[in-house]
């Protein structure tokens, strides 16, 4: 009796602990997916603000049309042009006497490169970069001056077979992010002849180390031309460099020779390949397709007459009075013989760079990025059919696990930037394909910051670092956003209801986001559902702006600081970073003309005369758009 009482006691206790384990267990699991859900919520706000500044600078397109028109128009600035619509010719011998004038210092103690490079010079720089080194203008010019000849000899999309006995190795965006490509390289090896890889593009802007990144791929290309291939990406695009960060990094690492850089860097882009064919099977391109998607026209185009995204093809023209009628007599001669592609052809390099799939089916407007296009199932099996395809891999968008699998497995998206938005914010990942095409993955993430913190921190920093752009977005429309919310209160209560307050915020800020969920985390108070706007929002930034600098102008900077970042980068044709007060005020009244800004010039005058310290009549724009900076409060924790 007394031994089957304590066997009794036993199994009651060991069904208690297991009853225990199990709550634990789901509450931990709750607990995760609480934290998950937040997560994706922040890489949501994330997606949606890169893609509204994506369309951004696509609108910027417009601009340049206009701008062009503007200048063919006023004859006295026609033989002025902007070097974007006059390039430079380019002369081969040039630059090679260029840059074999360019001396490298006894001081420079940094990797010395000998062409043509060896494996072992490679990985002399990579070690070199490992130690924070930066690598001689000289080499740089080099580098990318040997990678455009070998580019120059490439067809547009590069046929190659997959071996028994070689997996090739695909990586999706780097953005800049070196301590992902040496992840990539410790997990996977370096490339090699006996290690294939495929850089499918945007190996640049966003990432602090973009040049290293070029550098290490492009001096692998040299070393290994027919086992390493690198696809252009949308971003291997000047225009867009402007913007996301690439020139920047240029001029403060290279302040003697950036422009030389930037000059022969640029004719570099339009080289690169625009896709990858394996096995006559499997498509490797960076963004995606559209209805229209045609390889042969693609293969046979003449890629390097894509500079821009941001330049489609246009030359223009003019209205002759002589004749009543337009014509082409009063166009500038530089503008009539540029190379431009048609414009079919600049709309499928466009959906080739741009585009991205969706579950709904058919082809329709890029609304998100404002280029390229959405194809749904229906598009990919048609295009597959039409060219004996079995499956696309393209990159392009960030994915939480690093890549994802669509359209009944035909559509697969790779993407190599682990923490893209945030650290903590996703894994990166890359696949192989062997001889059957099946692909294989391989998920990393580079971690620095977040390795001694908990779950809920790592959450945590993800989550405020999304809400602070999304904080500066909206003080760069908060006047709108206040006048949004008085049309739903037309008795000036200074209250609205919650689904108001979500109206008119996605009205104003044109974001598809959960705003009735986000509204307790962005506004001061809301009481019995009803949001009392005139308290104002939680944890707003501030605008540091010059004293004279009025309300609306403040909010317009803000709002175009990087639109006019690119124009005044345009302008600047010796790329000092100064411009003349007269070219400061038309460009400024052009820009206002097509976007409909209602400021008086008198305001901004009065501002770009404060920005001129020394009163020689020339402005650092630079300077004076960074006199707008937006600066954080201290985050609150959750």
């Amino acid at each position: 009796m007394g031994c089957s009482h304590s066997v009794h006691n036993e199994t009651k206790k060991s069904e208690k602990a297991m009853k225990a384990a199990v709550l634990i267990q789901n509450w931990y699991r709750c607990y995760k997916a609480r934290l998950e859900l937040r997560r994706r919520q922040a890489l949501n706000i994330f997606e949606n603000i890169e893609y509204a500044d994506e369309q951004d600078q696509m609108q910027l397109a417009k601009f340049f049309t206009f701008m062009l028109e503007h200048y063919v128009k006023n004859k006295s600035s026609a033989d002025n042009l902007p070097k974007i619509f006059n390039p430079e010719p380019k002369q081969k011998s040039d630059q090679e006497t260029i840059i074999s004038l360019i001396e490298v210092p006894d001081t420079y103690y940094g990797p010395r490169l000998k062409f043509p490079l060896t494996f072992a010079d490679v990985v002399l720089l990579i070690d070199a970069f490992k130690e924070n080194q930066i690598l001689h203008a000289r080499y740089v010019l080099e580098v990318l001056l040997e990678a455009k000849k070998i580019l120059q000899q490439m067809p547009n999309i590069i046929h190659i077979s997959s071996t028994v006995s070689k997996e090739l190795t695909i990586c999706g965006d780097i953005h800049g992010k070196l301590d992902d490509l040496f992840l990539i390289f410790y997990k996977n090896g370096l490339p090699s002849g006996n290690n294939r890889y495929v850089f499918n593009g945007d190996f640049v802007d966003r990432g602090q180390n973009s040049m290293e990144v070029l550098m290490v791929l492009f001096s692998f290309l040299l070393v290994y031309p027919n086992d390493i291939y690198l696809n252009r990406g949308n971003h291997e695009d000047y225009l867009m460099n402007m913007r996301y960060g690439f020139t920047r990094e240029i001029m403060q690492k290279y302040k003697q020779h950036g422009a030389k850089i930037l000059h022969l860097l640029e004719e570099v882009y339009t080289w690169l390949p625009i896709g990858t064919l394996i096995d006559k099977k499997v498509l490797v391109i960076h963004g995606g397709i559209a209805d229209n998607t045609d390889l042969n026209v693609l293969e046979q185009m003449k890629r390097n007459r894509m500079r821009s995204v941001l330049m489609p093809p246009l030359v223009p023209a003019v209205f002759d009075p002589r004749h009543g009628h337009f014509s082409h007599e009063l166009t500038p001669p530089a503008m009539l013989a540029m190379e431009q592609l048609t414009k079919y052809e600049w709309d499928q390099i466009v959906n080739i760079l741009w585009s991205d799939p969706r579950s709904r089916k058919g082809c329709y407007p890029n609304t998100s990025r404002g280029g390229g296009c959405y194809f749904g199932p229906d598009v990919t099996e048609n295009i597959l059919t039409k060219f004996g395809l079995k499956m696309i891999i393209r990159s392009h968008e960030c994915k939480p696990e690093g890549f994802d699998i669509c359209h009944d497995g035909k559509i697969i998206t790779v993407f190599s930037a682990s923490n893209y938005y945030e650290e903590g914010s996703n894994r990166g990942a890359y696949l192989k394909l062997s001889h059957d095409t099946t692909p294989r993955f391989f998920q990393y993430q580079s971690s620095q910051i977040t390795q001694a913190k908990t779950l809920h921190e790592r959450v945590d920093i993800v989550e405020n670092a999304a809400f602070r752009i999304l904080g500066e977005r909206m003080i760069s429309r908060k006047t709108n956003l206040i006048q949004a919310f008085q049309k739903y209160d037309p008795n000036d209560t200074g209250k609205i209801s919650l689904s108001d307050w979500a109206k008119a915020t996605e009205e104003v800020l044109e974001l598809h986001l959960p705003w009735m969920s986000l509204c307790p985390r962005l506004v001061k108070t809301i009481e019995d559902g009803y949001v009392l706007y005139n308290m104002g929002f939680k944890d707003l930034p501030v605008v540091r702006a010059p004293k004279v600098a009025k309300a609306g102008m403040v909010e317009t900077l803000v709002r175009y600081r990087s639109d006019l970042k690119i124009i005044f980068n345009i302008i600047d044709k010796d790329q000092s970073g100064l411009i003349s007060m007269d070219e400061f005020r038309a460009m400024w009244k052009l820009f206002c003309s097509h976007y409909n800004i209602d400021i008086e010039e008198s305001h901004v005058d009065q501002v770009a005369y404060s920005m001129d310290l020394n009163k020689d009549g020339s402005i650092d724009f630079n300077e004076f758009l960074t006199a707008f900076d937006v600066v954080h409060r201290a985050t609150n924790k959750l």
